[in-house]
């Protein structure tokens, strides 16, 4: 018996996740140079383990209630006062991604819309599909930024969110102010949620990144984590904040669901929030500066922002990115090719959270495949 019949019909069609392919594939390979994997090459702070170690050690290890410890919770409004002079509900997710599924089972009735740029991080289309929901990539290639028009364009009655993720995951671009506040008025104008994925939004390099906070506050959920920013990422904390209505909503799925993040990991959140993590941008910035200045005149690609990726173009003399990638892996190298973050199979990721002498080997062999 295969069990294949004991299988719903809405999971078939979701294949495993092409970056988890590529990096299992690095677990199998003799020192690859590795620039595939979203995870930052440096440790967690101390201070941040000395706090979930203290946590585990007093015995801090049972569930805390569903929205997370209320001095965690505390802290983060703090944050959202100081950052937005907004006081919004917030919650602990197990993970941004956490937060997302819940956010989505929360509003997403069968057939509803979803629309969110193109390229997109890689779980947008299977969450929406795997809740009943209908995505709707948009297109920003080449500039990768924002485009209101385009978005407009693809509302219909049917559209009940917009998913923005800015600095971009697998573009590394910061969106412009004047296309956000577009957005939020669009927003506004079809009584629509905007869902704001804000994960790298303290690994930013150009200035900080506009948030769909600043102008549309009322119809914004704003998720963002630890992960990239503290290297906690499997760790698995984030959080939700915005209308009491749908916090609620999301806090009691999550009650059946995840039923609470860690508790000593709650504790090293917030020790984190506490953290001075600007060395470490400075170290990405130099890092996004090494892989540019490496990449220049040999690829097309848009300088990013922010996060730790660049999103090149696959030399002409190839089928499809794939066919690069595979050229690539043959060399040793891992990168993941654009078609998992994208309706198009055009361009492939780069992920500049390595050392940088693999940044550098990575980047030559690289340009030797693109002759």
């Amino acid at each position: 018996m295969t069990g294949a019949n004991f299988i719903a019909e809405h999971v078939k069609p979701i294949g495993s996740s092409g970056i988890r392919r590529v990096f299992e594939l690095g677990a199998t390979m003799e020192n690859p140079i590795n620039l595939s994997i979203g995870q930052p090459d440096f440790p967690v702070p101390q201070n941040i383990k000395d706090a979930m170690i203290q946590a585990i050690r007093d015995d801090h290890n049972g569930y805390t209630v569903t929205r997370g410890m209320p001095a965690l919770r505390d802290r983060i409004s703090e944050q959202l006062k100081e950052e937005f002079d907004w006081s919004p509900d917030v919650f602990v997710t197990s993970g941004l991604s956490g937060g997302l599924l819940l956010a989505l089972m929360a509003c997403i009735n069968p057939g509803g819309e979803v629309i969110f740029p193109d390229p997109y991080f890689v779980s947008y289309t299977h969450l929406v599909k795997l809740v009943g929901g209908v995505p709707k990539p948009v297109s920003l290639y080449d500039d990768f930024q924002l485009n209101p028009d385009r978005i407009e364009a693809a509302i219909t009655d049917k559209t009940k969110m917009i998913m923005l993720c800015s600095p971009g995951n697998p573009t590394g671009i910061v969106f412009r102010d004047d296309d956000v506040k577009a957005v939020a008025e669009l927003a506004r104008k079809h009584d629509l949620l905007i869902v704001s994925d804000e994960i790298y939004n303290m690994l930013s390099y150009d200035g900080p990144p506009p948030s769909a906070v600043q102008h549309a506050p009322e119809r914004t959920l704003l998720l963002r984590g630890f992960s990239k920013s503290y290297a906690m990422t499997g760790l698995r904390l984030g959080y939700a904040a915005g209308p009491t209505t749908l916090i609620s909503e999301m806090a009691k799925l999550q009650q059946y669901t995840f039923v609470c993040a860690p508790q000593p990991v709650q504790y090293g959140g917030l020790a984190a929030l506490d953290t001075d993590m600007s060395a470490e941008v400075e170290i990405y910035r130099k890092k996004r500066d090494l892989v540019c200045s490496e990449l220049e005149g040999a690829f097309e690609f848009c300088k990013p922002s922010g996060g730790f990726y660049v999103f090149p173009k696959a030399p002409a003399q190839y089928a499809n990115a794939t066919e690069f990638i595979e050229q690539a892996i043959s060399q040793n190298v891992l990168i993941i090719p654009g078609e998992v973050f994208s309706e198009r199979d055009t361009h492939f990721r780069i992920s500049y959270a390595a050392s940088d002498d693999h940044i550098r080997q990575g980047c030559q062999i690289l340009k030797g495949l693109a002759g």
